[in-house]
This record gives C-alpha cells, sequence and structure tokens, in this order.
C-alpha cells in the first residue's frame, strides 16, 4: 500500500520509498495557486513582523530534491528586509572547534523575522550519522539535544515549520543526469552528490528515524513527494500558511 502524499508528523514506521508521488498541477493551476499563496504568506510575514514571534522554516530532503526552488517560491514575493536563507554545508575550521549548534543559534531570526535553513542542524542525525562523520554517541544523542534546542525555540514564541521534500531513487537519476549535461546547472552536481547515492536506503533509515525521534507538536515535520516539483513547492507554501496561522499570526 502506498502512503498518502502529504504527512504531518510521520510516524518512525513510514516508508519514504512508498509515497504516492502521482499528484501533479497543471500549468495554469500552478500559477493560480502560487500567486494566491504568495500573496497570502507576505501578508501573514507582514502581521508577523508586529509581534515578539518569529519563523524559522527548515528544509530537507535528499539531493536534487527541489529544495531551492521551493525556497524561491517561498521568498519570491516576501519582503526581503525580514527574511534570511541559510544554504548550510560542512562547518568551517573554526566551527569545527564549538558544539555542532552553535552555528545555527547565531543564524536564528530576530522576532518579527524569518530564517529559512536549507539543510540544517538535522546533518547530524541524517549525512553526518550515515557517513560517520558524527560517532554513535553523537548523533544518537542529537535527538535529545535538537528537541531540546527546537522545544527553547518554540516556547520563546519561534514558530517552526520543517518540510521534508522526497524524490524517488529513480527520478533523483534523471535530475544528476540533467544537471551534468545542463551547463548552467553542471555546478549543482559534485562527486559527493554521487557517492550519497550509493547509500539511498540508508539515508531513508536515517531519515526515518529522525521523523519518529524529533517530529513534536510545537515542531511537526511534514513530508512532501516532490517527484513534480510544481506540486511539492504549492504544499510548502501552504504548510508554512498552516504553522503561521495555526500559530495565531493574522494577516
Amino acid at each position: 500500500m502506498r502512503n498518502k502524499a502529504i504527512i504531518t508528523n510521520p510516524a518512525p514506521g513510514i516508508d519514504l520509498d512508498a509515497l504516492d508521488q502521482s499528484r501533479s498541477l497543471e500549468e495554469t493551476e500552478y500559477k493560480q495557486q502560487l500567486k494566491k499563496l504568495q500573496l497570502r504568506l507576505l501578508r501573514l510575514q507582514r502581521g508577523m513582523h508586529e509581534t515578539s514571534r518569529s519563523l524559522v522554516i527548515v528544509m530537507e530532503g535528499p539531493d536534487a530534491a527541489g529544495k531551492g526552488g521551493a525556497i524561491r517560491s517561498i521568498v519570491e514575493k516576501l519582503d526581503p528586509r525580514l527574511i534570511r536563507v541559510y544554504s548550510i554545508v560542512k562547518p568551517t575550521s573554526e566551527e569545527y572547534q564549538f558544539h555542532y549548534l552553535r552555528r545555527f543559534w547565531l543564524r536564528l531570526p530576530s522576532y518579527g523575522q524569518t530564517a529559512i535553513f536549507d539543510r540544517s542542524w538535522y546533518g547530524r542525525v541524517l549525512v553526518e550519522r550515515v557517513e560517520g562523520f558524527a560517532t554513535d554517541v553523537q548523533w544518537r544523542r542529537a535527538y535529545a539535544e535538537i528537541n531540546e534546542f527546537e522545544r527553547s525555540l518554540a516556547e520563546d514564541g519561534a514558530i517552526i515549520a520543517k518540510i521534508f521534500l522526497q524524490i524517488t531513487k529513480a527520478e533523483q537519476l534523471k535530475r544528476f543526469k540533467k544537471r551534468q549535461s545542463d551547463p548552467y546547472k553542471h555546478w549543482k552536481i559534485s562527486d559527493e552528490d554521487w557517492r550519497n547515492r550509493r547509500k539511498w536506503r540508508q539515508h531513508n533509515n536515517a531519515a526515518q528515524e529522525m521523523f519518529g525521534r524529533t517530529s513534536s507538536a510545537n515542531a511537526p515535520w511534514t513530508v512532501l513527494p516532490a517527484n513534480y516539483k510544481w506540486h511539492a513547492r504549492i504544499e510548502s507554501l501552504k504548510c508554512i500558511i498552516n504553522a503561521l496561522e495555526g500559530a495565531g499570526i493574522k494577516p
């Protein structure tokens, strides 16, 4: 049986490879929904700016899942003065000298503002776990550290939206090959991407355990099928809007 297409607060037993990837949108419908949702989000952003709340958006998913495109659709019509986007790569030599959460604390948004993390502190229990960059002791204790980190943010008024975009292994291969053949996108593919792909099942298993151990009422995970990029972008916008409105933010 295939999992339903959109899953909030996923259980540990979710099978990412069994997500229903059949939902798509026609171009006209996509553009209509995009315009409507972007305007709604802009109004909510302006409403949140007048409060002591902040918005923290986490975007995770396998390589080529469409995180960058989804983020562009989120920020495209927003007030750029009130938002920051952070693309998280491996720590610098200086950052290695501190607790791994420190560099994220330094990037948290001020009250009334938004921060989007293209990959995040969840790297500790995802790629760092799978690739052996973190020891067993380090990544196992990270679940409690992350839960406490997010609990502290939520209790201080942060609204947390965590989105995981999932594509199939076949779709990832298709996108990798397209990137390799396109001179304008060749920079988006690296040997590291191919190496990660060889551990597809291990990465999925790590993500599936992460959902069960770090999804909470204040910081739930939403898993979105992303083979169809337009559908994933629309659902990402809806997820963020629902988080803001659910927290009582008014336009």
